[in-house]
């Protein structure tokens, strides 16, 4: 009864250490981008309306935003913008978000500032649509 006992231990332990050719799926992040609203408010402040699946996170929504808002800056011919506030909600798979910006021909006060055009550099490096 020892020696089959070791053996059941020994075909137990095979089994529990993954000694089997398949390998764990990994899931690739493959996000279907589905549009952007611009509206400007007033003057220097533009609201940013997006809407995509397969996000991961909020981050990922907020990074859509932020590159609409880099490529609009550009467009009317700003270098700068400024992160005021976005807000993400998912339903069914689907991610939006409500983003606020101003945007400005210099550098604006503030934490939450980017460089329109190394916005722009990035979000083309990272397969995220601009404007």
């Amino acid at each position: 009864m020892g020696v089959r006992a070791i053996i059941s231990a020994a075909g137990l332990a095979g089994a529990l250490s993954g000694c089997s050719d398949a390998a764990p799926e990994v899931a690739r992040f493959a996000p279907l981008y589905e549009g952007v609203e611009t509206r400007l408010l007033d003057g220097d402040l533009v609201r940013f309306r997006v809407a995509m699946r397969g996000a991961r996170d909020n981050d990922d929504v907020s990074a859509y935003a932020e590159c609409a808002a880099a490529q609009y800056a550009l467009i009317r011919d700003y270098g700068f913008a400024r992160h005021l506030r976005t807000n993400v909600t998912e339903q069914g798979g689907l991610w939006r978000g409500d983003a606020v910006y101003t945007i400005s021909a210099q550098l604006p006060r503030g934490l939450r500032t980017i460089d329109a055009e190394v916005v722009v550099a990035q979000c083309a490096e990272n397969g995220i649509p601009t404007v």
